[in-house]
């Protein structure tokens, strides 16, 4: 049986129930890829309202915890030290053009440090989360990142439009929650990329390294453009190696 905090606990929580909304819009989405007015818009609403039941959920039992999230940015309440980050779909693309391909993502930062981290595909229904010293787990399986170490061997993916890797064999996910997600699953081996969103790989660089890789330190940077680096750790000199002019 693993034992979860009422932190994870409350994050569950409030992404199962956004994710009812996100599933149901999905079905809506599709449709809207053939008519006039297309699915833009509508997406857009989904995000906000998905963001709202989370905010809600989350407040109704850390009432002073602050937040940062991708559609409102920061709410700064009493305890400034404890913040949720939020991004309410992760891989909006995939989900404007009817693609099952993006996630509802939580962490918690407490002093500086994600210790809590969630992130959800509702539509495989994989649920990966993790805490800090509680290793990472999908669906209540332990997740481990691969044990590769030859770079041929490997499978890597950043959603750098236009960039060639011809060291690397790539994949381009259009989610970087999910990417990194997949490192600590052992499905990739690695996931870099420039300029990304605190929300976008809060939750992800926990898991990965309670799975037992390697996350470069995500605080060096300003919220709005984090280099990540994340891998299994006998591939991470090698990557990074790699990615010295990146």
């Amino acid at each position: 049986m693993i034992s979860i905090s009422s932190n994870l606990n409350v994050m569950i929580k409030a992404v199962e129930k956004a994710s009812k909304l996100v599933i149901r819009d999905f079905g809506e989405v599709e449709k809207l890829q053939v008519s006039k007015k297309g699915p833009r818009d509508f997406v857009t609403k989904t995000d906000k309202r998905v963001e709202s039941i989370i905010i809600e959920e989350l407040s109704k039992t850390k009432k002073n915890y602050s937040f940062l999230s991708e559609e409102v940015g920061e709410i700064k309440n009493k305890d400034k030290e404890n913040i949720w980050i939020i991004d309410p779909i992760d891989g909006t693309t995939n989900f404007l053009h009817g693609i099952p391909h993006f996630a509802i993502c939580i962490a918690l930062q407490s002093k500086k440090e994600i210790i809590s981290g969630l992130i959800f595909d509702p539509i495989k229904n994989e649920m990966f989360f993790a805490e800090k010293n509680k290793g990472s787990y999908l669906n209540n399986q332990r997740l481990r990142v691969s044990k590769k170490n030859a770079l041929d061997d490997c499978l890597f993916s950043s959603d750098h439009e236009g960039v060639k890797f011809s060291n690397f064999n790539m994949r381009y996910t259009g989610c970087a929650a999910l990417n990194l997600a997949y490192v600590a699953a052992g499905r990739l081996d690695g996931f870099f990329q420039n300029n990304i969103n605190l929300w976008d790989v809060a939750a992800g660089s926990l898991m990965v390294r309670e799975a037992g890789g390697v996350v470069n330190d995500l605080y060096q940077f300003n919220n709005n453009s984090i280099n990540i680096r994340a891998s299994n750790d006998g591939i991470s000199d090698k990557m990074l190696g790699n990615l010295k002019n990146f």
